[in-house]
Parts: structure tokens; C-alpha cells; sequence
């Protein structure tokens, strides 16, 4: 009974150190964290400052944030510290990064569904109207340098068309900025073909056609069923013509129960190492969990660096 369950994965990734140090060559961002009180927010900035990925503002409750920091025994003295207890926190760092004071808002010790509520609506001022945001995971296994983008597992529940090329596109941009020429995105759906009874399937097609004209410079295609993404000798089997089986560089998810199981199988079942942020805004949000290891930390805030510099 004290085994392992024996589908976790015995061995985890560390952050890529080609994103590592592509991110370190860049100008340190200032990284706002949204009600910095807690030892497990603080030490997770502290982490990224550490490597050169961050220059702290910390904002919350100040004596929180203090007697945080004393704990954890980081001295915080140098660093911008900002009052704003509870709800005022996410409208503050919004704020900042409004005035190009902030680079990046990192979430800290509060609901993601406040934090969010604060920086996505409108009137906060970080995006532009109509914009649709998505988060994409960067996803690396043990030994590989390579990521898979994931989107969308985290933000968009149930989105719109509209919506998942909204995401398709953000993800297509960090490709991009990562050095990826020729990118490719396999539109996940249970079936390459569109059938009526599962409108994903059909939903998918629509994405594809759409993104020969709007996401040239990516190969697109869907709907494509997991096993035809992943892997080329099931696209053979299957008689399927596909440049992107066993190839992706991207994944769209149809909803947000379909990638977030996903992404966690690959987090839990293969060790993998899962940075990721919310694009869309005038800065990338780095939505950390507290049961995030420290290599996801690290890598999501590389990669807030390298999106920020790129703004």
C-alpha cells in the first residue's frame, strides 16, 4: 500500500537550460508577485531572482510579506514593497505594468480566479479590446531540450472558435520567439474526421482552413486524434498524409477538461517539466501553483522573461 501509484512518474525534468539561458542573456524583467505573503510565493520569486530571471515587486500585505521573508530568511531590503492587501493586489500590479513599471505579474498566495479578475477584465488596461487571452503550457521531458506547446489547459474552459485561434495564435507567437521557424500545430479532437455528433471535430477543420491564411508561416492541421499527433508510424498505420504527426510543436485542446488531463498526465505520468503564462495582455501573467516543483517555477518565469523582452 505504500508503493508508488504506479503510473507517477519516478523521475522529473528540470528546466530546459537552453530556455535557462536564453532567458538569463536577456535584461532582467520586473516581476510584480500578487499578494506576496506566503513562504511558498516568496520562495518561488525568490528562486527566479536568483537565476537572474526576475527583479522583485512585491505586493500585498507589507507585514505579511515581511514576516514571510523572515522566515524564509531572503532578504527582501532591496526590492520594491507595495501595500495592497487582499483584493487591491491584482488592480495595483495592473497598475504598474499600465505604466511600464512591471514587466510581468506573477500570481502569489490567492485564488487564480481573483487574480485573474483583476488583471483580464477590460478596465485593468492590459488588453486591448476584443483581444482574447490563452494560456500555453511549455512542456519538456527528461532529457529533451524540445517543448510541446500546450493550449489551452488552464485559462478558457469551454472556448469559442474564435477563442481557440486566439490561442492557436499565441502559441504560434512564443514558437516564434523561441527560434522556431517552421512551426507546426496539431489540433487535438477524438477523430481525424469531422463528424456532426462530435462538433469539435468539425470545429477543428474550421481552425485548420482558417489558419492557411491567418498563421502562414505554421503547418496546421486537424481534427487529429492524440495517437496521430504523437506519432508518425500511427499516421502510416492509419493511412493518414500528415506533416505534423510524430512532429508537433503545438496543441490546440478543444476544452480546457481535455488539456488540463493532459497536461497533467504528462506533468504526473512521464516526469515532465510544465512552465506556462497567459498571452494576450500588454504583459505575460505567470500563473504558478503551489504544488508546482521548483524546475516549473523556474521555466515559467523564463519564460516571462523571454515574452516580455520580446513585447
Amino acid at each position: 500500500m505504500n508503493e508508488p501509484f504506479p503510473f507517477l512518474a519516478q523521475t522529473t525534468a528540470d528546466c530546459p537550460a537552453g530556455l535557462l539561458t536564453k532567458a538569463q542573456a536577456l535584461k532582467t524583467p520586473r516581476v510584480a508577485l500578487v499578494n506576496a505573503g506566503s513562504d511558498t510565493s516568496l520562495n518561488g520569486l525568490r528562486e527566479a531572482t536568483e537565476l537572474g530571471l526576475a527583479n522583485p515587486i512585491l505586493i500585498g500585505d507589507k507585514a505579511k510579506i515581511k514576516a514571510s521573508a523572515e522566515r524564509i530568511g531572503w532578504d527582501i531590503s532591496p526590492y520594491r514593497l507595495e501595500n495592497a492587501p487582499h483584493d487591491t493586489a491584482a488592480p495595483l500590479a495592473a497598475e504598474l505594468a499600465r505604466n511600464g513599471e512591471a514587466d510581468s505579474i506573477m500570481k502569489g498566495q490567492l485564488h487564480t480566479s481573483t487574480f485573474l479578475k483583476g488583471l483580464l477584465p477590460s478596465k485593468a488596461g492590459l488588453r486591448e479590446k476584443g483581444t482574447r487571452c490563452g494560456h500555453v503550457f511549455h512542456i519538456t521531458k527528461p532529457g529533451s531540450e524540445r517543448p510541446l506547446l500546450l493550449t489551452d489547459a488552464a485559462l478558457n474552459v469551454n472556448p469559442s472558435v474564435d477563442t481557440r485561434k486566439a490561442c492557436l495564435t499565441h502559441a504560434v507567437r512564443l514558437a516564434e520567439i523561441l527560434g522556431d521557424t517552421q512551426v507546426k500545430a496539431g489540433l487535438l479532437a477524438p477523430t481525424e474526421d469531422p463528424i456532426p455528433s462530435i462538433p469539435n471535430t468539425g470545429e477543428a477543420a474550421e481552425i485548420a482552413e482558417w489558419a492557411k491564411t491567418a498563421l502562414p508561416n505554421a503547418t496546421v492541421q486537424g481534427p487529429m486524434a492524440l495517437d496521430l499527433i504523437f506519432s508518425k508510424r500511427a499516421a502510416e498505420v492509419k493511412k493518414y498524409t500528415s506533416d505534423v504527426s510524430g512532429d508537433a510543436d503545438i496543441m490546440l485542446a478543444p476544452n480546457i477538461t481535455s488539456g488540463n488531463a493532459l497536461f497533467k498526465m504528462m506533468v504526473l505520468g512521464m516526469g515532465c517539466c510544465a512552465g506556462g503564462l497567459v498571452m494576450g495582455l500588454k504583459v505575460p501573467l505567470l500563473l504558478t501553483s503551489r504544488s508546482q516543483q521548483a524546475p516549473a517555477r523556474i521555466c515559467s518565469a523564463a519564460l516571462g522573461a523571454i515574452v516580455a523582452a520580446a513585447a
